[in-house]
């Protein structure tokens, strides 16, 4: 059992630079730095960088306890709240130095984020552990990672946002 002693692990703009790059250089287009020990922890804590042609699949957390937090340090994102049937209830764009920089989204609801600037990134908390096969649920109303239609599909997101 550990001590709950160790160094801390500090960030800045070295930091976030680096996370940036390193999103630029992946398929996906985006990197998360988990401060998380391991998958089992029960609270996620991390950075995601998430440059403007990723894409996020809108998707839900099914388990009511897993909401999520998410605060913009780097960039701008658009936040996109949808019905059962992927129709958009709600959007706000979150920015780093904007009047809205975040915002808490309630375990089962259906979201996603999209990048509106280069270099974006943000903060996550959520309820863990990570159980990649239970962890989410993809609407069936929008295409998943790596279909044909997901450039069109993000363009109109981001179009909510213009």
């Amino acid at each position: 059992m550990s001590s709950g002693k160790g160094s801390a692990q500090i960030f800045g703009r070295d930091c976030l630079d680096a996370l940036t790059a390193s999103a630029i250089a992946t398929p996906r287009r985006r990197q998360n730095l988990n401060f998380h020990s391991a998958a089992d922890h029960p609270a996620q804590r991390l950075l995601n960088a998430v440059e403007p042609d990723s894409y996020i699949c809108p998707h839900r957390h099914p388990d009511p306890r897993r909401d999520e937090t998410f605060v913009v340090l780097r960039g701008a994102f658009g936040l996109v709240c949808f019905d059962e049937a992927g129709a958009v209830t709600q959007t706000a764009i979150l920015r780093a130095s904007g009047e809205l920089s975040g915002a808490h989204v309630p375990g089962g609801t259906y979201h996603a984020l999209v990048s509106l600037e280069p270099g974006s990134i943000f903060f996550e908390a959520k309820a863990g552990p990570y159980e990649p096969l239970t962890d989410k649920d993809f609407g069936n109303w929008a295409p998943r990672e790596g279909h044909p239609d997901v450039p069109a599909y993000l363009e109109s997101l981001r179009a909510l946002f213009s």
